[in-house]
């Protein structure tokens, strides 16, 4: 009779303690870095546009700064990515700072084994065509142009959560998946003379030269300011994109030096610092919030990859990766290119879910309406 009573109530402490630990998941940190759980629209299914911007207005712009205006110096050390001589955000933004020797975050287990203990990792770009014949580019690809690109209007689904236009989208502007496809189908567009960054969710150009979209966003790459909190961009997580975006050029340097966009199936309505807005209905605990940082175990060893999978894997360790969308568990963002090599990419197949751990990255905020991290 003891020894049921004591069994029964050994279960009863377990239970009561794993309850109290997954309710004790969320908050992912101190004070002001608590999900945010506002009411905003979320762009989660293919919409149709219905608002329109006139084509002279003047883009409310993250940082509300004009193009190729000098943002407030930083204080970061180190440089920061750069594409053609813009640098891609401060050196001491968020993206662009290391997480490797940051605290785990106490809801990491819970997080990795709702997300998929042993599910791969999958590179979701690469060389050639997906699918094959009748795809497009594997991967999220951008566009550069010079400052004297024609600006045309957009028309957005979410206007009040979109940049006005008019944006310098060139008529042959490469679209996510092809221009045929049915997807998400991201407009990325980076005029190189004044470093300003426009990214577009669910574009389709037009006859007249215009473009509709379900989102958009306007950034200015020398300012650390977020977009306004509740407000999407052409990311669900209210992020820019290029910044997490896995390029060729930058593996074949030997490093990248910012953290990696990528997605899981399911997340919770809410989001943290830096994300912006959520895209889910779901409240329990065990889901991860938009934004949520993780990495790649320190323990996990490197060594005998490919060159090219070796320098993501050790960024995904030394950066880590951004939750920015709902969409296949571990899915890591990057832009097509042809000298990938597919078979290289897929030797990160072999990593799954438990390499990975959740990051409390909140130590780092300085202002909850500003990418500046704090530099140890």
């Amino acid at each position: 009779m003891m020894k049921r009573y004591y069994i029964l109530n050994l279960i009863c402490v377990m239970f009561i303690s794993c309850v109290m630990f997954i309710s004790g998941c969320g908050g992912g940190g101190s004070t002001g870095y608590v999900p945010s759980y506002e009411t905003s629209p979320s762009p989660q299914t293919s919409p149709t546009a219905t608002s329109t911007s006139g084509p002279t207005s003047t883009p409310t712009l993250s940082g509300n700064l004009t193009p190729g205006a000098t943002a407030t110096p930083t204080t970061g050390t180190g440089s920061s990515p750069r594409i053609e001589g813009c640098s891609i955000f401060p050196s001491d933004n968020v993206w662009n700072v290391p997480v490797d020797n940051l605290p785990v975050d106490p809801c990491s287990s819970v997080y990795i084994n709702t997300i998929g203990a042993s599910n791969h990792i999958h590179a979701d770009f690469g060389s050639g065509i997906w699918p094959p014949d009748t795809g497009g580019p594997i991967g999220i690809p951008y566009v550069v142009v010079n400052g004297t690109q024609t600006k045309v209007r957009v028309s957005f689904t979410y206007a009040s959560e979109s940049d006005p236009g008019p944006y310098p989208i060139p008529t042959n502007a490469p679209i996510e998946g092809g221009s045929g496809s049915s997807g998400d189908r991201h407009v990325l567009v980076l005029d190189k003379d004044n470093c300003m960054l426009y990214e577009l969710y669910y574009a389709y150009p037009q006859a007249d030269g215009s473009w509709t979209a379900g989102s958009g966003a306007v950034y200015n790459l020398n300012s650390n300011v977020l977009r306004p909190s509740t407000w999407t961009s052409a990311d669900a997580a209210g992020l820019a994109m290029l910044p997490g975006l896995v390029r060729y050029d930058e593996v074949a340097s030997g490093e990248i030096k910012h953290a990696i966009r990528f997605t899981v199936p399911e997340t919770r309505r809410a989001f943290i610092w830096p994300a912006r807005h959520y895209a889910s209905s779901l409240t329990e605990p065990q889901y991860p919030p938009m934004g949520q940082r993780f990495r790649l175990k320190a323990s996990f060893d490197t060594s005998g990859f490919s060159h090219d999978a070796r320098v993501i894997l050790d960024a995904l360790k030394k950066y880590g990766m951004i939750i920015a969308d709902n969409g296949s568990s571990w899915y890591i963002g990057g832009v097509p290119d042809e000298r990938w090599n597919n078979t290289v990419l897929h030797e990160m197949d072999v990593v799954v879910g438990t390499d990975f751990e959740a990051v409390d990255e909140s130590s780092l905020m300085i202002d909850p309406n500003s990418g500046q991290a704090k530099i140890n």
